[in-house]
């Protein structure tokens, strides 16, 4: 596993989960390296799903060693090389992986050490908790603590609650109470990926993160999660209202948690064919200063982006998502 590089807030995370187009060709993340003026900090593979035989576990719909994932895992090897943080995640709008995981500890055992195993194959660095179903608080302390013995102080664990769920018990889809875990697990949270959107919350203005922080939320651990683009789902903020209010934030809480976004392959505002440019466009916002491209990291990578021809100064375009119609490989987080 590739060792954790301390990373302060405000982050940008990615979700990418469409890795496909219909063609079958791969949607390559290498353009989150190579662009200029981009400083992701983590990127989460979509979506783990745990089925009814614990030895078929999914990444969507295929089993995450299936060869169409072969350069999937080469990518997602030379983002850690470029200081990227890679989690995978657990869960989503696909129910059944979580009440799977809340029986009695024979059946625990069996259902989780794939996806154990998964995390080590893969060198995952963490893992998003996407909670859709009921799941008891019991469990999820049960997970986590597991969790936290097989992969050490140094793993990233972090959860993708619905903003609401933050504020109110009530609003929630997954079962359990957030600040009860929090007060229970928090040191072992690394921060919650909180969707502001699909009726859920509205990024488009401050007042539900300061009504967090007023609760008593820490700011550094309240990532605020949007829609990249309006097709995939219900509550796309422009970015006339997005930009303004995530500059606010950034200046009101020296600790602000900062942003993810779901999902990569079509963000706006270049869609299909530019989709790095929404991660550009976070980096001006959040982390101003801090976008590079190849020349800027390790020697290793750059050579590996740029091919073997060591006498070729010009870093090469990297390969572009072909357009296509809007379709992913699962479900919708």
């Amino acid at each position: 596993m590739a060792p954790i590089r301390p990373i302060s807030a405000p982050r940008i995370v990615l979700y990418h989960q469409t890795t496909h187009n219909p063609d079958g060709s791969h949607i390559s993340i290498l353009p989150l390296l190579t662009q200029p003026g981009i400083a992701l900090t983590h990127l989460i593979v979509a979506a783990i799903h745990i089925n009814e035989d614990p030895n078929a576990i999914t990444l969507n719909d295929h089993h995450p060693s299936d060869p169409r994932y072969t350069t999937l895992w080469a990518e997602t090897r030379i983002a850690q090389a470029s200081g990227i943080q890679v989690l995978g995640m657990l869960g989503g709008a696909a129910k059944g992986s979580y009440c799977r995981l809340d029986k009695d500890e024979a059946t625990f055992e069996a259902y989780y050490v794939p996806v154990r195993d998964l995390i080590r194959q893969r060198g995952l660095q963490g893992l998003d908790l996407d909670v859709e179903e009921d799941f008891s608080l019991g469990g999820m302390v049960r997970l986590i603590d597991r969790l936290r013995l097989d992969f050490g102080a140094e793993f990233l664990i972090t959860l993708a609650p619905v903003a609401a769920a933050l504020l109110d018990v009530r609003h929630n889809m997954s079962g359990f109470d957030y600040e009860a875990l929090e007060v229970m697990r928090g040191k072992e949270i690394a921060w919650y990926n909180a969707q502001f959107y699909n009726g859920w919350g509205n990024a488009g203005n401050p007042f539900m993160y300061e009504l967090m922080v007023a609760r008593g939320w820490p700011p550094e651990k309240v990532v605020v999660g949007l829609l990249t683009t309006g097709e995939n789902g219900n509550g796309f903020v422009p970015w006339e209202l997005m930009g303004p209010n995530l500059g606010l934030l950034r200046r009101q809480f020296e600790r602000f948690g900062g942003v993810m976004g779901w999902e990569y392959f079509n963000s706006s505002p270049g869609g299909r064919d530019r989709p790095w440019e929404w991660a550009q466009r976070m980096t001006e916002t959040l982390r101003a200063g801090e976008g590079k491209g190849t020349e800027h990291r390790p020697s290793g990578v750059a050579n590996a982006l740029k091919g073997d021809d060591e006498d070729d100064d010009a870093t090469p375009a990297a390969p572009l998502p072909a357009p296509f119609v809007y379709q992913t490989d699962g479900e919708d987080a």
